[in-house]
């Protein structure tokens, strides 16, 4: 059973790593404050495209086949690069 005192601690954990932006976040906010909000969209849409590709290749198991392979993940790292 977990204590109150650890699901306090793991509360304050969460909020605070919720609260935190992370670097798409901080890349967006920069871009829309030196270039307005339609590039901040498009950085956003481009971002949102980009995650989907990652969550899309880890389903077809290329991780799995990164992790095995040194030359598939070169190919990845060039394509990713490109």
């Amino acid at each position: 059973m977990i204590s109150a005192g650890q699901l306090l601690g793991f509360t304050v954990t969460c909020l605070i790593v919720i609260a935190v932006p992370g670097p798409s976040v901080l890349f967006v906010v920069g871009r829309a404050l030196a270039h307005g909000r339609r590039t901040a969209l498009a950085s956003v849409v481009g971002n949102v495209v980009g995650i989907q590709v990652v969550a899309v290749s880890v389903a077809l198991g290329v991780g799995a086949l990164v992790q095995q392979s040194a030359a598939v993940f070169t190919v990845v790292k060039l394509l990713g690069a490109g």
